[in-house]
């Protein structure tokens, strides 16, 4: 079973290119396009200079000592929380604005949940000279202002999405109009291996170097280049997609996906998409996504703005499907001790989406010789608010 898009930009039955008449061209000349950009020499040449010299790359993978003595096994930290901007979306955003340049985009559009995205597209746009504009949810703009204070101050003109839940959905859904109406100069850059093809493929194979890192990393530090079990948490699922991308076809390597469930998988307050989801197309794919009877999308809840989305990647969901990949949900207050754990044995303050990966220890009961590697995605600066209010971290 291949695990990879296939021509068509399907991976099984999830995929594909479900698009307004309007944005055809735009999403068309992007798919026929990109592989050969990305192969350019030229284009390979700068997107890793950018990375090393940019971004910081490689990042390092860290052996958590005190959390492998907890959990009697071998942790090791994927440290996307380390690069330029705080997160792994940095990757993406550097690759995409290479192909806009090359497509003869001059200006970018962008959706964001945590912000995170926002940020690293509005740092790649001020690095390349490009005007930003970058929608995000009314409550994630409360709920995520540093982030917020750093897109405007890069430049970027953020513009408050005031429709349905105010969050990630309703951003998207704002970005994609605002390409319907600017195709001609316009580049969107979306965040996460969702939308219509060849986004997620694009967006995976970017990310994919953080896999790549981890298996060299892994042969200097333990003489082989696959851990046992590969942890990350997906929203939309674009760390993800880059942590397991070199492990999709070893089979030595267990897939461990952590999605937010809120309040409880069954509470009604959730975004564990493959627990509640069902086939269905969202922002031009086909993919699981939580919706009622009728197909109309439920509005998800997480504690974490950048998990809190109704669907999931077309990869993602033929990774559940096929069972190849382990899904997890993860509570706002499993979430929570988890990052609590984290900083106070490590030292390191996650994000709180990496905080639901970081949750997933208990229930995993890994052996004692074997390896387990987290992708910290993020940095937990931005979440220091909701940290702060929930832990009453004042007493």
């Amino acid at each position: 079973m291949s695990f990879n898009v296939d021509e068509r930009g399907y991976y099984g039955s999830f995929g594909g290119a479900f698009i307004p008449e309007m944005l055809y061209p735009n999403v068309e000349e992007l798919r026929s396009r990109y592989l050969d950009i990305i192969a350019e020499p030229s284009f390979q040449e700068e997107f890793h200079a950018l990375l090393k010299d940019y971004v910081g790359r490689p990042t390092p993978l860290f052996k958590a000592e005190r959390l492998s003595a907890k959990y009697n096994t071998n942790i090791y930290l994927k440290r996307e929380d380390l690069c330029h901007t705080g997160a792994h979306k940095i990757n993406n955003t550097i690759g995409q604005i290479l192909v806009a340049k090359r497509l003869g985009k001059s200006k970018i559009v962008a959706e964001t949940g945590a912000g995170q995205h926002g940020v690293a597209t509005a740092t790649v746009c001020a690095l390349m000279g490009m005007e930003c504009i970058v929608y995000m949810g009314a409550i994630d703009i409360e709920r995520q202002a540093p982030n917020v204070a750093r897109m405007r101050m890069l430049g970027a003109q953020v513009v408050p999405a005031t429709s349905g839940s105010k969050t990630l959905k309703d951003a998207t859904n704002e970005a994609m109009r605002h390409w319907i109406n600017h195709p001609v100069d316009t580049h969107y850059i979306i965040g996460s291996v969702v939308g219509p093809h060849p986004y997620p493929d694009m967006v995976a194979r970017f990310q994919a170097v953080i896999s790549e890192e981890i298996r060299f990393q892994l042969q200097e530090k333990e003489g082989r280049d696959y851990p046992d079990y590969v942890i990350a948490c997906v929203g939309g699922g674009s760390n993800a997609a880059g942590a397991f991308y070199h492990f999709l076809d070893e089979p030595r390597t267990a897939l461990i996906a952590a999605e937010a469930a809120g309040l409880g998988v069954n509470s009604g307050h959730s975004a564990a998409t493959t627990f509640l989801g069902k086939p269905g197309v969202l922002h031009g794919s086909k993919s699981l996504s939580m919706q009622t009877e009728d197909g109309q999308v439920i509005e998800p809840y997480s504690i974490s703005a950048g998990l809190d989305y109704p669907g999931i990647g077309p990869m993602h969901a033929h990774l559940f499907e096929s069972g190849r990949a382990t899904f997890y949900g993860v509570t706002d207050e499993e979430a929570l001790v988890a990052a609590v754990e984290c900083s106070q044995l490590e030292g390191i303050i996650p994000a709180l989406e990496t905080a639901h990966a970081l949750a997933v220890f208990e229930r995993l009961q890994a052996k004692p010789n074997e390896i387990v590697v987290v992708n910290v995605s993020g940095r937990g600066d931005k979440d220091l608010a909701t940290y702060q209010n929930r832990l009453k971290l004042n007493d």
